[in-house]
């Protein structure tokens, strides 16, 4: 088995290496080969995503990757700037399923922004088409505009589009994700007022009836938006498109107490998968020691879960995570009163320590 180790800008390689650290120590049989990619790829190389890491990315079972991204590349033209190379990988690789659990663990409840009651046990997965929608939809660009509100005005455009082949496969994830779970999907889309989301749904209706021990309901993103904060335990599955995961994964990580929660996964149709936290590279706490791991730790879990057909090794991760958690030990993000607070590195340390205790035991 061989993973592409991509860590990126910012604070990835430092959330990388921690990830890498609790793999290491579980001795499975798999090999690692790091790589530049985003920023410091584009300072090397001339480019986010140069050839010999996308030629490593396709040759791996999986691709642990961290953050991309930094203020002083804003001026680049987009073509060059790192956050491209994200968007490269998940076309190349045909990563077109995206999954980002939100899970609110009952040591960090008061962590999150909401009550109690409205979070405690909360258990959501996000599916979120990753190669569509209005992010590669064509054509875009820039022109002057030639009709419109105000012709002879420089304009904007992108397009939005999704076909039935790329709604139908994404919707048979979620159903086979919902029968390993409660069998709820929800399918998110804006049918009153895009005709793509109008297709979407006429989709998963069709896909719903091949999958009768699922129950299947619909929502509007903004009412979706809505019921995330008003009642989030009433979500099980989550299906939509591009944009609308984009925003609404990001705005369920908070009900989780920290965006640093969270882990992802990006699989294509032969399970290869690109594993990556759901947050950013955050440039402004880069090399001071306090980004939390956490995220790419779980991250690494899925990956030894999805592509890897190592569960047991995964559950390994996921338990030491909770037991450390249980233990109060905090990364700024999350912490509270009463806990200890640590570093990067003390807590990766800690996960180590927390899964060779476990291992001993076995």
């Amino acid at each position: 088995m061989k993973i592409a180790v991509l860590p990126g800008d910012g604070i990835g390689t430092e959330i990388v290496a921690e990830a890498i650290k609790v793999l290491e120590v579980l001795d499975l049989p798999f090999e690692m080969e790091s790589a530049l990619v985003g920023g410091t790829a584009f300072d090397a190389h001339g480019h986010p995503l140069p050839e010999a890491t996308l030629k490593l990315a396709k040759e791996a079972d999986a691709v642990l990757f961290g953050a991309v991204g930094d203020w002083k590349y804003d001026k680049l033209e987009r073509q060059f700037r790192p956050e491209q190379a994200i968007l490269g990988l998940r076309k190349n690789l045909g990563l077109f399923a995206n999954f980002r659990p939100a899970i609110c663990y009952e040591q960090l409840v008061s962590a999150s922004s909401l009550k109690p009651e409205l979070v405690s046990g909360l258990d959501i997965l996000i599916i979120r088409e990753l190669t569509g929608d209005i992010y590669f939809g064509q054509p875009r660009g820039r022109r002057i505009a030639v009709d419109g509100h105000f012709p002879g005005a420089e304009e904007a455009f992108d397009t939005m589009r999704y076909s039935r082949p790329e709604i139908e496969r994404i919707a048979h994830v979620a159903f086979q994700a919902a029968r390993k779970r409660n069998k709820r999907v929800t399918s998110v889309d804006k049918n009153n007022v895009l005709e793509t989301s109008q297709l979407w749904k006429d989709v998963m209706v069709e896909i719903g009836t091949q999958y009768p021990d699922v129950a299947l309901d619909h929502m509007l993103v903004d009412n979706a938006a809505m019921q995330l904060v008003k009642a989030p335990k009433s979500f099980d599955v989550i299906v939509t498109g591009n944009m609308f995961g984009d925003i609404l994964s990001d705005e369920a990580s908070m009900l989780t107490g920290s965006i640093g929660m969270l882990p992802s996964a990006s699989l294509n149709a032969q399970n290869q998968g690109l594993y990556e936290p759901s947050h950013g590279s955050a440039p402004d706490i880069a090399g001071k020691g306090v980004a939390n791991p956490l995220a790419t730790i779980l991250s690494a879990a899925m990956m030894l879960r999805f592509s890897l057909q190592q569960a047991d090794a995964a559950d390994r991760i996921e338990s030491a995570v909770q037991s450390v958690l249980a233990a109060g030990l905090r990364t700024p993000d999350i912490y509270s009163a009463g806990t200890t607070k640590v570093g990067t590195q003390q807590m990766g340390d800690a996960v180590v320590a927390a899964i060779t205790k476990t291992t001993i035991k076995g």
